[in-house]
């Protein structure tokens, strides 16, 4: 199944850090580009992120956004680290006794570094909460590609199906082509029979008999036909074998046209060129 590298997906959902907006937004690219942008609070989840990321997705540039939504989601858990408060107090009963002026602000201990303690989300369900996010705005996005997808490949069928039109055309001219060329190249002979520059009629006579035999160019368009339209089928990615079939494509309309003899054949060698660069138009857009 072809697969667009043009798509957009958004989900959100909850967290333990609290509810995560994840945004998809993929275009057409060479390789496969990945682009995240991350709040500081989901660091520690970018290379799990990138690693799923790349697992579904083989070619294309994706920019992955994550955005915290709402207050700055849910506060940090305070915890009381109840043993080393007591020991804290202990000692200041202590110091108390020893200096009965010393006076002991009970809040004062409070503020004492590990007496309060914040417990982060748990990294591990944080990290699967946010990946499972990352799941449906993928299967969002797949699919999406999936559509477009389909959309082009109708699109390209078609254009393939124009080419096959023109060498059947060009197929049908060269019966008459060939008749006419075979009178030129009498004409030719009778010329070089007479002629005070046979070195000229015989280079010409060459370039007429070479020009008349295009069958293997139309032969090789018509293999590449069939292997474009098998490509298509496939359920993977095809972009870059597509893109270099079509350079196989342009190479024989461009062979077909610089051995044009008719300017009907030249008309068809232009036109398979324009119906081979709209396919390859397409091409820049799939997986």
């Amino acid at each position: 199944m072809i697969r667009s590298m043009t798509a957009y997906a958004q989900v959100e959902g909850e967290t333990p850090l609290g509810r995560v907006a994840v945004e998809l937004r993929g275009v057409n690219h060479r390789y496969l580009e990945l682009g995240l942008r991350l709040p500081d609070e989901l660091r520690a989840q970018e290379g799990a992120l990138r690693e799923r990321a790349t697992q579904r997705i083989a070619r294309g540039k994706l920019d992955l956004t994550l955005r915290l939504r709402g207050a700055l989601q849910a506060p940090p858990e305070l915890r009381l680290n109840e043993p080393y408060l007591k020991q804290l107090a202990d000692l200041s009963m202590h110091m108390s006794a020893r200096f009965p002026d010393l006076l002991v602000d009970f809040s004062e201990l409070l503020r004492m570094p590990g007496v309060i303690e914040t417990r982060e989300p748990d990294q591990l369900a944080l990290t699967q909460a946010v990946l499972a996010l990352l799941d449906q705005a993928l299967d969002g996005l797949l699919d999406a590609r999936q559509r477009e997808g389909a959309r082009l490949a109708q699109t390209m069928l078609e254009r393939l199906d124009a080419i096959a039109a023109q060498v059947a055309a060009v197929r049908a001219l060269m019966p008459d082509i060939r008749t006419r060329q075979r009178t030129r190249i009498d004409s030719l002979l009778a010329e070089l029979r007479d002629a005070s520059e046979p070195q000229r009629i015989e280079k010409e006579l060459v370039a007429q008999l070479l020009r008349m035999d295009v069958d293997e160019e139309l032969d090789r368009l018509d293999v590449h036909l069939a292997e474009a339209r098998r490509v298509l089928a496939l359920d993977e990615p095809v972009g870059r074998r597509l893109d270099f079939l079509l350079q196989e494509f342009n190479r024989e309309a461009n062979t077909l046209g610089s051995k044009s003899v008719d300017v009907r054949t030249s008309n068809a060698s232009i036109e398979l060129k324009v119906l081979i660069e709209q396919v390859r138009e397409q091409v820049q857009n799939i997986e």
